[in-house]
C-alpha cells in the first residue's frame, strides 16, 4: 500500500470517528443527562445500575466498571458463553456464542439470579439492538420494574433484522434511548481492491458514551454530598490513597451487590 492510500484509509477512519462523535455531541447530551439522573437516583436509594451486552458488547460493559476512573453503583452482567470467543474456532468458538446470542426466553433465566427492586436500572448494550438475549434482558427487566436504557446505533438498527421473537429491537423496548451514532454495518473505511469495508466505529462512539454518562453522574453524585469512590491510578492521588481507594472501592461494591443476594 503507498503513503497516498495510507493517508486515505487513516483520513476514512478518523472522518467516520470524527463526524460520529460531532454527532453524539449534536443530539444526545441531553439523552445521556437524563439517563445519567435516573442512574443517579438509583445508586442514591443504594440500588444498582445493571450494564448488560454479549459479544463486543462486552467492552463497553467493562468501560463502566470496573477500571480506572470508574466507581461502584453499576453492576457489569457479562455471560462467558457469550462473550468469551477469542478461541474464534472450536470450544468456545464464535459460532456458538453467536448461536447463543439469539436462544429465546434467556431473559426470565438470568433475572431469577438477583433480587432486583423497580428502583433499579439496566443499562443495555447492542449496537444492531437485534439480538434475541439483550432484547429478552431488557424486556424481562422492564416487567420487573426496572427503567430500562438502550445503547444502541439507530443507523445500524435500521439495517438489521430483530432476532427476537417479538420481532422488537431494543430500542423499542427501552423507556431512553442513547444514540452511539456508528454507522450502518458499523465498518467504516473502504480500500480499492477489497470488496467488504473494515474498521468499525461502535467500540470508539459507545465508550464515548458510556464515559459522559460515568463522568455526569459522578458530577450528580458529588453534588448530592454521596461523592462516589473511585478507582484512581497513584499518579493522582499517591501510590498509598491509590491502594486505599481500590480496597474501599471493591469494598462498597461488594455491599452495594450484597442486595442482590438477599
Amino acid at each position: 500500500m503507498s503513503a497516498i492510500e495510507d493517508e486515505n484509509v487513516f483520513s476514512q477512519y478518523l472522518g467516520a470517528a470524527r463526524s460520529a462523535l460531532d454527532a453524539i455531541e449534536a443530539t444526545q447530551l441531553d439523552p445521556i443527562r437524563e439517563v445519567s439522573r435516573r442512574f443517579t437516583e438509583a445508586i442514591l436509594a443504594d440500588r444498582l445500575v445493571h450494564v448488560f451486552g454479549t459479544g463486543h458488547s462486552r467492552m463497553a460493559v467493562e468501560e463502566m466498571f470496573p477500571r480506572y476512573g470508574s466507581f461502584p453503583g453499576f453492576h457489569p452482567i457479562v455471560e462467558l458463553s457469550m462473550t468469551f470467543h477469542n478461541p474464534v474456532v472450536g470450544a468456545n468458538g464464535q459460532r456458538q456464542a453467536m448461536f447463543l446470542e439469539n436462544v429465546q426466553g434467556f431473559g426470565p433465566v438470568l433475572w431469577r439470579n438477583f433480587v432486583t427492586d423497580p428502583s433499579d436500572c439496566l443499562l443495555a448494550i447492542s449496537t444492531s439492538g437485534c439480538n434475541a438475549v439483550t432484547i429478552d434482558v431488557a424486556i424481562e427487566a422492564k416487567r420487573l420494574g426496572m427503567t430500562v436504557v438502550a445503547l444502541t446505533s439507530l443507523a445500524h438498527s435500521a439495517a438489521s433484522t430483530s432476532r427476537h421473537e417479538s420481532g422488537k429491537k431494543l430500542h423499542e423496548v427501552a423507556d431512553l434511548v442513547l444514540d452511539q451514532k456508528a454507522p450502518a454495518g458499523d465498518s467504516s473505511v473502504w480500500i480499492s481492491g477489497l470488496e467488504t469495508p473494515v474498521a468499525p466505529i461502535s467500540s470508539v462512539t459507545g465508550c464515548t458514551i458510556i464515559n459522559l454518562v460515568k463522568a455526569e453522574v459522578a458530577r450528580l453524585l458529588t453534588e448530592a454530598g454521596r461523592p462516589p469512590k473511585v478507582l484512581t491510578a497513584a499518579c493522582h492521588v499517591g501510590a498509598e490513597r491509590a491502594k486505599a481507594l481500590f480496597e474501599e472501592t471493591y469494598d462498597d461494591y461488594r455491599r452495594r451487590v450484597g442486595v442482590l443476594y438477599r
